[in-house]
């Protein structure tokens, strides 16, 4: 009869064979390559404004936000105050990009503000009721899967679908905006070239109810040579001389005192404060 230590041992070789087992099923050379570091083409603008199919209000709403923009305010975009970026404007890659294909996730990872990604590759279905049973985020719920478009047995395109976020939110620093009502659907296709394995394309879609009609461009990102790249950390509060009050916005000056960012803004309410002289 075999003893409590006999079974025991029996019971974690059975456990280690199936851990090993399953990491063998994933195998890696079925996925393109993707190793390494990831940087953004050219500024990181979402593209060009005037070619943006905003509805008439959302046309109003981003042309008032530049011309607060040029007096020094900082119009709709929501950055400034160190709030992350959210989908799609992530896609911009602030700061390099690393990705990584497991099993069931694909990473995005960037180190700026709140940008990495989690897109799920296990073949769940979205959850009923969406933005009750997952809390809305700026980088959204991203599903996808893996596609082998060209049938050699490897897969080409990772196709994924995000919704449930929140704002405030726009595609880049020039306040263009998404509407506010957050429900934003973001398609994508993301894919190695297939004559330059150093260039990744992401086609991306945003279905937004600020837009016309589903907006569609092309984001290119070139990996970097240097097999040991430098991974630089972007910290949005360090040195942040922003400062909100109510709806107005501020800055903290070198010598410490708070001042305008336009000509002729009023000064914050200080009905909470003695202004007497001691």
């Amino acid at each position: 009869m075999l003893n409590r230590s006999s079974l025991g041992s029996i019971a974690l070789a059975t456990a280690l064979c199936v851990t090993i087992g399953g990491a063998r099923a994933f195998d890696q050379s079925q996925y393109p390559d993707l190793k390494g570091q990831w940087q953004r083409i050219g500024a990181p603008r979402w593209g060009s404004a005037s070619e943006a199919p905003l509805t008439e209000e959302y046309r109003a709403i981003f042309e008032a936000n530049l011309r607060n923009q040029a007096v020094g305010g900082q119009g709709t975009d929501p950055t400034f105050t160190c709030l992350a970026p959210g989908m799609p404007r992530v896609m911009n890659v602030y700061e390099p990009m690393e990705i990584v294909i497991t099993p069931h996730t694909t990473h995005l990872l960037m180190q700026h503000i709140h940008d990495s990604r989690r897109i799920f590759t296990d073949g769940r279905d979205w959850p009923q009721n969406l933005d009750q049973a997952v809390e809305p985020t700026f980088a959204g719920y991203s599903i996808g899967h893996w596609v082998d478009e060209d049938g050699d047995g490897r897969y080409d395109a990772l196709i994924v679908e995000t919704r449930n976020m929140k704002g405030p939110r726009t595609y880049d620093s020039t306040g263009l905006p998404l509407h506010q009502d957050n429900q934003t659907v973001v398609k994508e296709r993301i894919y190695l070239s297939n004559s330059d394995p150093s260039a990744l394309y992401d086609e991306i879609t945003v279905i937004d109810h600020a837009l016309t009609r589903p907006w569609t461009i092309a984001k290119k990102y070139v990996r970097n040579t240097n097999k040991d790249p430098v991974w630089l950390e972007s910290v949005c509060a360090e040195n942040n001389r922003h400062v909100v009050i109510g709806k107005e916005n501020y800055f903290f000056s070198a010598d410490g005192y708070l001042m305008p960012v336009r000509k002729g803004q009023p000064p914050p309410d200080l009905r909470y404060f003695n202004m007497r002289k001691q």
